[in-house]
């Protein structure tokens, strides 16, 4: 069924296109690859496929079989395309604003309906993959796809605007966890993490980007804290994240693990001690921002490396 309505979703998208063409490209496999290409690059598939990677390595961590594997990594990937292409459908007029030719919308290589219409499919399309593993699955699924969806519109621009992260996150492991054969409650600790991870990634996401939403009346939480408490924001939140999965599971936590916590710990001063040393002193949130992505692959390390949970 899935399958069925994709290919018709996919027709749309192609009949959608050629409008705006001439009859003698329109039937091109030149213009339908660039069609392709324009759309994978509006969905954002640089974080799509880490988080889809992340899922994908979570769910064999915890000991799904493999179609349980594939079944997680399929919703997973839906749910990351319909946040991206509906992130650049909303978004167009504002990337034109601040000049985004990275941005496919905005450049004009695909039309925002079209972006649109693939974001109606991609969300259409993601509650019924996970249904492929269960019910309860399946709504934990959907309410993270919900909750980023909401941070698209309206939260993005709101003191709220963290909250969806917070969610999203914490609902991927609940539904990896939920999607295995005769699972119980998701540990606490687990989704914990996953949500604080979240809250970090988004005060971490939104620094480089600061000034083009100031421009285009962007409002969210990180902007409101301003760089600096962005930065310390991000940092923090990342911190908790690393001590709770160390700290969460039951049993005393490794040595390994400690020596986790005390690596993320030390890393935002030594970066920026370095820095220092090497007269940058003026590019110090350099060493932040690098300081939040060393401390966000060790808590995505830890997570995939959580093992068994039921």
């Amino acid at each position: 069924m899935t399958s069925s309505v994709l290919r018709r979703v996919a027709r749309v998208l192609t009949r959608t296109e050629r409008a705006g063409l001439t009859a003698g490209d329109a039937g091109s496999g030149a213009t339908r690859t660039r069609l392709v290409v324009a759309l994978l690059r509006a969905s954002h598939p640089e974080p799509a496929a880490a988080v889809t990677t992340v899922a994908g390595l979570l769910a064999w961590g915890v000991g799904a079989p493999p179609a349980g594997v594939v079944a997680v990594v399929l919703t997973v990937a839906a749910s990351q395309l319909a946040v991206g292409w509906t992130n650049d459908a909303l978004d167009a007029k504002r990337d034109i604003v601040v000049g985004r030719p990275d941005k496919p919308v905005a450049a004009g290589l695909v039309s925002r309906r079209t972006t649109a219409l693939a974001a109606a499919a991609a969300t259409l399309a993601t509650p019924a993959l996970a249904l492929t593993t269960n019910r309860a699955a399946a709504a934990v699924a959907t309410v993270g796809l919900i909750s980023a969806l909401l941070y698209n519109w309206p939260l993005k621009s709101s003191p709220l605007s963290v909250l969806p992260y917070t969610v999203s996150f914490g609902s991927l492991p609940a539904f990896v966890v939920l999607a295995l054969p005769g699972a119980g409650t998701p540990p606490i600790w687990l989704v914990t993490a996953a949500a604080l991870l979240g809250a970090g990634a988004h005060f971490a996401n939104v620094l480089p980007d600061l000034e083009d939403d100031a421009r285009t009346g962007v409002r969210g939480l990180p902007h409101r804290l301003g760089a600096g408490g962005s930065r310390t924001a991000a940092i923090g939140l990342l911190l908790a994240a690393t001590a709770t999965l160390v700290l969460g599971p039951p049993g005393p936590p490794s040595p390994v693990g400690l020596a986790t916590v005390t690596a993320a710990v030390l890393i935002p001063p030594l970066l920026w001690c370095l820095e220092r040393l090497t007269n940058r002193a003026r590019t110090r949130s350099v060493a932040a921002f690098r300081a939040v992505l060393i401390i966000a692959l060790i808590d995505v390390f830890l997570l995939v490396t959580s093992g068994p949970l039921i």
